[in-house]
């Protein structure tokens, strides 16, 4: 009834990869669904479990269990680096000798000789229809190329080196079939030019501003332009160590308190004991002898599988994994979600010209956006072994790189669409329509009076701030030359415009 803390809805018997992490006591992320088996005849889904009939339950072997993950479960390339460094690789040659035309014997030998880098005592296989290493009807992969020696089709979206993975959930599959890039060229299609440029202007600076605010901080004015700019700019250059180090230099600013660059240490998301000063982690980084080959890994993932998967998906792939590695000291939060815009510039996702506000549809959402966050961190944590250094930092003392490279991004996938569905038919249609009534509010005054560009904009701010009337106070003071029926004529122009009751 209970599996590594996880209860069952039923009496049942673990199978796939829980069978296996328990046969070979493996330090791994739990997988986010677990699969098991039991006597009753009707399969169903709760709690993070998979139960399955009797039918189903696969023998209880090496080959069994494995062969059950790849059919039911899915690729979990963590637990299976970690299972074939536990098996051997005379275990593999095994299964392969057995069935040397088995799909799922090729696919196991393929995953083995890819993830740890080796090669097996085999022969090149010389039967046998082409398999494709990731089931497309269970998670999302890319074109790929032929692998000849194991006769499968490798269509995993990266390398050895970064390699998320994305389940073909029922959200996912709708978000992708509603075609947003082709609803956002419409979206602004019908927009004058001058229009969409105001607009794209706003929306660039609404990003920049809601990405400092994420992160608790209000820095000066130039600080958040100048980011706004960087994000204008993202797509523009392929990914790069010295780009990432260009970007976090942008970001910090005054860079007198914080030590740019790659960390040298350890690092880890959370607070400290009040009296004790232990760090008390949420989340703990990658380790900082693992950062180069990790940042290596999303340059190569960026330059290949993230311009032929979903877009959305890759982003978020690319994205969340940058922030589980968490590579500097400061500025991890914004390159995060500066690495979204780069992706969907790239690949052409969004209207030229335009960003999507994603950090404000974030910000509007951020208890979903830490929920997501936590997806991984909360199941990464139990697996790695720290010490506390003391400064009050961490230092991790197991090897953790592989749990950065592989993870299950598909709450993060569906998070991302959901923010983008979001500004492109919510925000980027109100902000346009705002700036129409502005326009339209901005000539009524002007048949009023002769006002600077900055004196229409104080009285608007006025008008919204008390609800379409214009306070004693900004009678009195700012726009006190204003006429009682010149008054009457602008409040009931901005309450006609801006449909305030």
């Amino acid at each position: 009834m209970i599996f590594h803390e996880r209860i069952l809805p039923e009496r049942a018997t673990p199978a796939g990869y829980a069978a296996l992490i328990d046969t070979y006591k493996l330090v791994v992320p739990i997988p986010r669904t677990l699969s098991a088996t039991s006597e009753h005849h009707r399969s169903r889904e709760e709690n993070g479990w998979r139960i399955l009939t009797a039918r189903h339950a696969p023998p209880s072997t090496l080959e069994g269990h494995l062969t059950f993950a790849l059919k039911y479960e899915g690729l979990d390339l963590a637990v299976l680096k970690r299972l074939f460094l536990a098996a051997g690789g005379p275990a593999i040659e095994s299964i392969v000798n057995a069935k040397p035309t088995g799909t799922y014997a090729r696919r196991i030998w393929f995953l083995y000789e890819w993830l740890l880098a080796g090669r097996l005592a085999l022969p090149d296989a010389e039967k046998g229809a082409y398999a494709q290493v990731v089931d497309i009807e269970q998670q999302w992969a890319v074109k790929g190329e032929t692998s000849p020696r194991h006769r499968v089709w490798n269509n995993l979206p990266g390398t050895p080196a970064f390699c998320p993975l994305v389940f073909r959930t029922k959200a996912l599959t709708e978000f992708a079939e509603a075609d947003l890039a082709s609803r956002a060229q419409a979206a602004v299609a019908a927009v004058p030019r001058d229009l969409l440029a105001r607009t794209a202007a706003f929306l660039l600076l609404k990003d920049s501003k809601s990405s400092y605010a994420i992160e608790g901080e209000r820095p000066a004015q130039d600080r958040i332009q100048r980011w706004g700019r960087a994000i204008g700019e993202a797509g523009r250059l392929p990914l790069s160590l010295d780009e990432l180090l260009r970007l976090q230099a942008i970001v910090i600013g005054d860079a007198r308190f914080v030590k740019l660059g790659l960390r040298e240490e350890g690092g880890f998301v959370g607070e400290h004991d009040r009296e004790t000063r232990l760090p008390l982690p949420d989340h703990i980084s990658a380790r900082a002898q693992d950062l180069a080959a990790l940042i290596d890994g999303m340059i190569a993932f960026d330059r290949a599988a993230a311009r032929s998967v979903d877009a959305v998906i890759a982003a978020a792939a690319l994205a969340f994994g940058f922030v589980y590695i968490h590579p500097f000291v400061d500025g991890n939060g914004r390159l995060h979600r500066y690495l979204i815009h780069h992706v969907l510039a790239r690949r052409g996702f969004n209207p030229a010209g335009v960003v999507f506000p994603v950090s404000s549809a974030i910000l509007e959402h951020i208890d979903s956006y830490r929920t997501v966050l936590e997806d991984y961190s909360k199941r990464l944590l139990p697996v790695i072994e720290w010490n506390a250094t003391p400064e009050g930092n961490v230092e991790v003392q197991s090897d953790t790189g592989d749990f950065y490279r592989y993870f299950d991004a598909t709450p993060h996938a569906e998070f991302l669409y959901e923010c983008v569905r979001k500004t492109i038919d919510e925000d980027l249609p109100r902000e346009t329509e705002f700036l129409r009534r502005y326009d339209r509010f901005r000539a009524v005054v002007e048949t009023v009076a002769d006002m600077p560009e900055r004196t229409i904009d104080l009285l608007f701010r006025f008008l919204h701030q008390n609800h379409g009337g214009l306070s004693k106070r900004a009678r009195d003071r700012e726009f006190s030359r204003l006429t009682d029926s010149e008054v009457t004529r602008l409040e009931e122009a901005y309450k006609d415009l801006f449909q305030v009751e």
